[in-house]
C-alpha cells in the first residue's frame, strides 16, 4: 500500500498524465509506450484480459516499480515516484495486511496513521456491509470479505487519486453491485478512483470511462459512447449498423 506523507493541497482533485510508458521484463515487453489520462473525480476503468500489463501499469503510475520510459504528471508537472506516494494511494490484489488485527483496529490505525476521514469510517463500514467483520482477524477473512475489507481502508486514505486492482475479483453477483454502489458514491464526494479490472460487466457497470488494454498497449481510451462509436468504424464490423453496442463488443473490435 502507499506510504504517509500526504501533501498540503492533498486534497485538491487534479488531472493525471500517464506519457509514454515502457516497461519490460528481460525480453518480455509488458508496457510499450502506454499514455492515457485521468480525469479528476471520475471512475475510469484499465481494461484488459489476465497478463495484459493491467497490474505493472499501476505499479509504475503509483511508483511501486521502475518503468524504462515515460513520465507521471499531476496538471502538467511532472511528479517523482516518492512524490507520487503523497498524491496516490495503490491497493494491490490479493494483500492480506495486518493478518493477526481485527480490522475494527486495521480501520481505525489506517485513519491515525494516513490523516484519513474519521467522519466516514462509520458510513465506509455500512456501505461494504463490514459491521460483522469488524472483530475478526484479518488474517481469518475470506477472499470476498479481505477484498472489501481492504477496500474500505483504500477509501479511509486521503489521497487524491485512488489506484485498485481488481476490486471485484472474489465477489458475488450482490456483493459486486454493492461494491460498485459504494466506490460511486465514494467518487461523488470528488475523490478520483482508478480501477483495474478484467471483468468487463463489472466495469460497465461502475466505471466513467475506460481504458482499453491488451499485450502491454492501450487500444482505445473514452466513454462507452466514445468507444462504441471508433468500433462501428472498424472495418471488420461493418453491419449491422447497431453493432458493436456493449463494451464487450467494443473491446473485442478494438483490440
Amino acid at each position: 500500500m502507499a506510504q504517509s506523507g500526504v501533501c498540503p493541497d492533498a486534497a485538491v482533485v487534479s488531472r493525471v498524465s500517464v506519457d509514454h510508458v515502457t516497461k519490460s521484463y528481460g525480453r518480455l515487453m509488458a508496457l510499450s509506450d502506454v499514455s492515457l489520462s485521468v480525469r479528476p473525480g471520475e471512475v475510469l476503468g484499465l481494461i484488459g484480459p489476465n497478463g495484459a500489463g493491467k497490474t505493472t501499469l499501476f505499479e509504475c503510475i503509483a511508483g511501486v516499480l521502475p518503468c524504462e520510459t515515460g513520465t507521471i504528471s499531476v496538471e502538467g508537472r511532472r511528479i517523482s515516484p516518492k512524490e507520487r506516494s503523497a498524491f496516490i494511494f495503490y491497493m494491490p490484489d490479493g494483500i492480506a495486511p495486518w493478518p493477526s488485527q481485527p480490522l475494527r483496529w486495521a480501520l481505525d490505525f489506517t485513519l491515525g496513521f494516513f490523516g484519513g476521514p474519521p467522519a466516514r469510517r462509520d458510513e465506509v463500514i455500512a456501505q461494504l456491509g463490514l459491521e460483522p467483520l469488524l472483530a475478526s482477524p484479518m488474517g481469518t477473512l475470506s477472499k470476498g470479505q479481505r477484498k472489501r475489507a481492504v477496500l474500505a481502508i483504500g477509501m479511509l486514505t486521503p489521497h487524491p487519486l485512488f489506484l485498485v486492482d481488481e476490486p471485484f475479483d472474489g465477489l458475488d453477483l450482490r456483493q459486486t453491485r454493492e461494491v460498485a454502489a459504494a466506490i460511486r458514491a465514494h467518487a461523488a464526494r470528488g475523490r478520483t478512483v482508478f480501477l483495474s479490472i478484467h471483468q468487463i460487466a463489472d466495469a460497465s457497470r461502475v466505471c466513467d470511462r475506460f481504458v482499453l488494454i491488451s499485450g502491454g498497449r492501450v487500444a482505445a481510451e473514452g466513454t462507452l459512447e466514445e468507444l462504441i462509436a471508433r468500433a462501428r468504424a472498424v472495418p471488420s464490423y461493418p453491419s449491422p449498423p447497431s453493432y458493436p453496442s456493449s463494451l464487450e463488443d467494443a473491446f473485442l473490435a478494438l483490440t
